[in-house]
């Protein structure tokens, strides 16, 4: 009896991974052939522009670290992500909080006042604590008002697009700028280190990679990670079982608005060394990682895969509009694709996993 019902369970398991991988790459090819059309409609030969995309963005070397340097924040963020959508709270909200996270070490950097070795630490952990505060504000809502988590999260986004605005235009606004919207450049020691003749701010990519792995063991050896589980799959079983949702809801946002924080951290201090425009900042890292996490089908491992994937393209959006003289909006079309593609296999992939487990 034991040996059977084992057998059932490695059945499951073995389905449901092989329909997940082959209708994950099915999303990923229709986006493609859907996206070839507008390619044509530009008069573009879509095999051409692909074959660009791909050679611009992992045929050089300068490619390859602008792919990189892309995935860093789409890893932090998608991370996080697929923490908060396994608890069932749909954060839309990850661009504001990656904004919020870059206030909250610019302020630190610019006037903390700390000591040099200190002030990257400091940096990050005011990066990772102003995410989780704009995180952890539509979750309140949610458990304590039943406000809808979609909504706040995304007008979230919204304040602190504008907040960073008043901020650069306004009281931050540095002596130095001579017109321009943005701080002063943070002190030498706020600069994180790059690899030599790229911008990949290698602290922040191993940050990324070491976070992935943790959170996987979070969500499949420990007790927080059951009982996220649980919420996520039966949240009528998890009530009766006495686990707490406010408590599960405020640690998946305060992990996945912390780690938004972290990837805004890395866009200041690893690349443009001050504060400025939000759409500088970010360029929808936030968004994109929604589509990151929901392709690793809110595995934390596989958004190492995912989000270098979400690399190339964004690396490709700059080939398509320096090569091709196209639109660089085109990328967004194709992400906005992907993730139509796979909300549409969500059903079939139901439908067909429970026909073949029946068999």
């Amino acid at each position: 009896m034991k040996s059977r019902l084992g057998f059932k369970v490695k059945k499951r398991a073995i389905v449901s991974g092989s329909l997940v991988f082959f209708v994950s790459l099915f999303a990923i090819f229709a986006a493609l052939v859907v996206a070839g059309i507008f390619f044509r409609i530009y008069g573009v030969s879509p095999i051409h522009a692909y074959q660009l995309i791909l050679k611009g963005a992992l045929g050089n070397k300068f490619g390859l670290a602008e792919t990189v340097r892309r995935a860093i924040p789409l890893l932090l963020c998608g991370v996080g992500l697929t923490i908060a959508f396994r608890a069932l709270f749909w954060n839309i909200g990850a661009e504001g909080q990656l904004l919020m996270g870059a206030v909250a070490a610019a302020g630190v950097a610019l006037f903390s006042g700390l000591p040099g070795p200190l002030l990257l630490p400091a940096m990050f952990i005011g990066g990772f604590l102003g995410g989780a505060a704009w995180g952890l504000i539509p979750a309140i809502l949610k458990v304590m008002l039943g406000l809808n988590d979609v909504i706040t999260t995304l007008m979230m986004n919204y304040i602190a697009i504008y907040f960073v605005e008043w901020l650069i235009h306004g009281p931050w606004k540095g002596p130095t700028a001579r017109g321009f919207a943005y701080t002063d450049t943070f002190p030498r020691a706020a600069w994180l280190p790059t690899l030599y003749g790229t911008r990949i701010h290698w602290p922040t990519l191993v940050l990324g990679l070491v976070l992935a792995v943790v959170m996987y063991i979070l969500v499949n050896r420990t007790r927080s990670g059951f009982e996220i589980r649980v919420i996520g799959e039966n949240p009528d079983a998890a009530r009766f079982a006495g686990i707490s949702r406010f408590k599960t809801t405020l640690l998946v946002m305060l992990i996945s608005g912390g780690f938004a924080g972290l990837a805004g951290v890395g866009e200041i201090a690893g690349i443009h060394l001050r504060l400025l425009g939000p759409t500088h900042i970010s360029m929808g890292y936030g968004y994109t990682a929604i589509i990151v996490a929901w392709l690793a089908r809110r595995n934390p491992l596989a958004v190492i895969v995912t989000s270098l994937l979400f690399g190339v393209i964004m690396a490709g959006g700059d080939v398509i509009k320096v090569s091709l003289g196209l639109p660089f909006q085109l990328i967004n079309v194709f992400n906005g694709l992907i993730l139509f593609f796979l909300i549409g296999s969500e059903i079939f992939l139901r439908y067909k996993i429970s026909f073949f487990l029946r068999r």
